[in-house]
């Protein structure tokens, strides 16, 4: 009997560690599974990491670390300064003015001095920076460049900002304002353009936008981007004026572009600060190589707002429809429209001077035309079907082919948005 009893305990306890060998196994391939799905899912978000870095490299350019050292004595005519492992880099998309209407980098200033090419209805003093001048902006002052003319329809702007002692305590009603009044002095303005910047570090103040046209708001808006960082130690400013549309970048980082910010008839820019802990060490602005250049027009800007572009840039080898090097710039800034504006169409239609027989001139304006569609579509990725294009040879010419010069004007492209 107790034999029995053996036997039936021996058997029930195999069943019942068969019975846990094969949980035991089905819970091993669960849990093998499961690490398969997690090395899965892993290699998942690190592909999907590396992908979406590398599209933010092509469509955004890759973003350089900023140092936080300061960074003192970049030119106006260096593309970027270092001094050390610090790097200030001018913006990528700006093109500053060729013609120089105004520019100091105080140079001829003695320190503690006010500089002798500007006004302020406020203080200010020249500083020296390891070995460099800087021009202190403080307390609630407005500071305007005296420039003998007026400023013109198209314009940059182009300033070296160095800020130290931003901390917490620095207050978010702290602003740095770049103006474009229609008064030339400190006069209240009728009609203005505003760009207002917050060197606070402790919260994200965002800026604000204004247009204001015979004395009444055209609109008033938030800039909408943390800029903090870039404020903070040395930056660069660029700004550029085309008629009515106004861009800004601090760097290589574009912040404003608003095609209708500025009125008809505003002429002078101004700089204003308020808000600023007016102490030594607390809220230091400082500005350089500041510098006002003539610009021409800006063809982004011109065909989207006007409709029509005719531009004797784009240029060809004689008596060819080759491109020659020097049409790239446009072309670029053509398919910059494009690429913004993808519901835009445009006709492309060229044009050639009186040299040559008639027909042949018909048929290389045609030619060229498609030369530069083509170039659109394949350097720059523009849909064809975007595009048509024309030739009217010699029939239109804008000036007299008696001479060279008029010769020069008369070869040209032009588009038309449809």
């Amino acid at each position: 009997m107790k034999t029995i009893k053996l036997y039936t305990t021996i058997i029930f306890l195999g069943f019942i560690f068969s019975g846990n060998a094969q949980i035991l196994k089905k819970l091993a391939k669960k849990a093998e599974k499961a690490a398969e799905r997690t090395v899965e899912r892993r290699v998942e978000r690190e592909s999907q990491k590396k992908t979406d870095k590398a599209l933010d490299g092509v469509l955004k350019g890759k973003k350089k670390k900023k140092s936080k050292d300061p960074i003192i004595g970049s030119s106006d005519s260096e593309k970027s300064t270092s001094n050390g492992s610090s790097k200030v880099e001018r913006a990528s998309d700006f093109q500053a003015g060729a013609v120089t209407i105004f520019e100091d980098n105080f140079s001829r200033d003695n320190k503690g001095d006010f500089p002798a090419k500007w006004d302020t209805n406020g203080s200010g003093e020249i500083v020296i920076i390891d070995g460099k001048k800087w021009f202190r902006l403080g307390g609630k002052s407005m500071y305007i460049p005296v420039i003998k003319e007026s400023l013109p329809e198209n314009y940059t702007i182009e300033f070296d900002m160095y800020t130290m002692g931003l901390d917490r305590s620095t207050s978010s009603q702290s602003w740095i304002h770049l103006l474009l009044h229609d008064t030339p002095l400190f006069e209240r303005p009728s009609s203005s353009a505003m760009v207002k910047l917050s060197p606070c570090q402790f919260i994200e103040s965002p800026g604000y936008i204004e247009k204001k046209v015979k004395g009444k708001r055209q609109f008033f808006n938030e800039i909408g981007k943390d800029y903090r960082d870039a404020i903070n130690g040395q930056s660069r400013f660029s700004i550029t004026v085309n008629k009515n549309r106004m861009r800004v970048w601090i760097n290589d980082n574009k912040i404003i572009d608003v095609p209708r910010l500025v009125p008809d008839d505003v002429k002078t820019f101004k700089l204003f600060v308020r808000g600023l802990r007016d102490q030594r060490d607390k809220d230091e602005v400082y500005i350089t190589n500041f510098r006002i250049g003539k610009a021409g027009v800006d063809n982004r800007s011109k065909l989207i707002t006007e409709g029509r572009l005719s531009t004797n840039a784009i240029q060809f080898k004689s008596g060819s429809d080759v491109l020659l090097p020097a049409s790239y710039k446009t072309i670029r800034e053509i398919a910059k429209v494009l690429e913004n504006n993808p519901d835009v169409k445009i006709k492309i239609i060229g044009h050639t001077d009186a040299d040559g027989s008639e027909l042949s001139n018909l048929e290389l304006s045609k030619k060229r035309a498609v030369a530069v569609m083509n170039s659109l579509v394949n350097q720059y990725g523009i849909a064809k079907n975007r595009m048509v294009t024309d030739g009217k040879g010699e029939s239109n010419p804008l000036a007299s082919n008696a001479t060279g010069s008029g010769k020069a004007q008369n070869r040209r492209v032009e588009f038309i948005k449809l």
